[in-house]
């Protein structure tokens, strides 16, 4: 019987220690939050509903951090990259007429060429920069946005909808989906049960890319992506063109970012140009370290677990603490926990599950 209960108790012991110390603590506070939601008058389906929701929007950007990692390429933190090729194929779909759902297909594919070569040129420059990709990410992804802020005002758009109505030309800082693809994933077999929704389509949307980067990661590409990312020396000597898997992740963490801003902007509601971009890597960043990945290894578990509970804190604190002080504080909290939750991910950057 002390045996058994000592097994169980070692059992436990060593689920904790694979989970994490950090991650128990986050998983903690959020119980915590959601325990005290109907306490001080919040809802809790809709607190819920709102975690659910922002998972599904925000699930493939985190994603699109995966390939890097796997090969090598550390952290993206050029994700603004992928993300303007998404913009410029959402923009061109409301351009070109196309509405309804039909006008998120299109401009799914309308972004896929400009991801493919922002890409390739990124993957390129990374290439050539070996061992300080973090840095030039960096500075690759906020030197893109810049550019595009002057972009957005020069190039021909000509949609009423779009362009700002004295000028006539340039595009506004915020775009309305709605006619457009507001919604187009998430009212997709939407779950409504009292104020608890579950937006199943986006959420099915995420599990088929999820699921496409578990098989990709299984496949000899994807080993040797694997391999690269463990010891490029090894795998350089086994026959594997390291510059070319290297290229290839990149190319597919652009797409992926890319398609996963159309996904944000379906559950949103607006497509958001200028300066927008321009810190959606670190949220993307943290979760994917605070869900237990590290600069060289990362599983979709891990994107999973990030996403949820790097949005469930951020979505839950000012809710709580609003309700619990009855002062609207609402968007400082929220600034105060998102970059404290920034700042211990990137301080966490090499710890991981085995």
């Amino acid at each position: 019987m002390n045996e058994q209960k000592l097994s169980i108790k070692d059992l436990i012991k060593s689920k904790a220690q694979e989970f994490g110390l950090p991650r128990l603590i986050i998983t903690g506070f959020l119980l915590i939050l959601l325990v005290l939601s109907p306490i001080v008058g919040a809802d809790l389906p809709t607190q819920i509903s709102n975690i659910i929701n922002r998972f599904s929007w925000n699930g493939i950007l985190v994603l699109a951090m995966v390939p890097m990692i796997h090969s090598g390429c550390g952290l993206n933190f050029g994700l603004p990259l992928g993300i303007i090729s998404g913009l410029l194929g959402a923009t061109l779909s409301i351009e070109l007429g196309f509405q309804g759902p039909v006008s998120f297909i299109m401009a799914a594919l309308l972004a896929t060429p400009f991801a493919l070569v922002f890409g390739s040129g990124y993957g390129w420059l990374l290439n050539k920069i070996k061992g300080g990709e973090m840095m030039i990410a960096t500075y690759v992804g906020f030197s893109s946005v810049s550019m595009m802020c002057m972009m957005w005002l020069l190039l021909p758009y000509h949609s009423p909808n779009m362009v700002w109505g004295m000028a006539g030309k340039g595009l506004r800082t915020t775009i309305s989906l709605e006619g457009y693809y507001t919604q187009a994933l998430a009212s997709f077999l939407q779950i409504n049960i009292g104020n608890l929704t579950i937006p199943t389509g986006a959420i099915l949307f995420f599990a088929l890319l999820a699921f496409a980067m578990w098989a990709f990661l299984h496949t000899k590409t994807g080993t040797a992506m694997t391999a690269v990312g463990s010891n490029p020396d090894f795998a350089r000597s086994a026959g594997i063109n390291v510059d070319k898997i290297r290229l290839i992740s990149v190319v597919m963490s652009t797409w992926l970012a890319a398609i996963g801003i159309l996904v944000y902007e379906q559950g949103f509601g607006f497509v958001q140009l200028y300066m927008a971009p321009f810190y959606m890597a670190l949220p993307a960043v943290s979760a994917i370290l605070i869900g237990g990945a590290t600069v060289n290894k990362a599983t979709i578990m891990n994107v999973v677990v990030g996403t949820i509970l790097f949005q469930g804190i951020v979505t839950m604190t000012p809710t709580v603490m609003n309700n619990l002080i009855h002062l609207d504080m609402s968007e400082v909290i929220r600034i105060i926990v998102s970059n404290g939750m920034i700042l211990y991910a990137l301080t966490r950057k090499t710890e991981g599950t085995r």
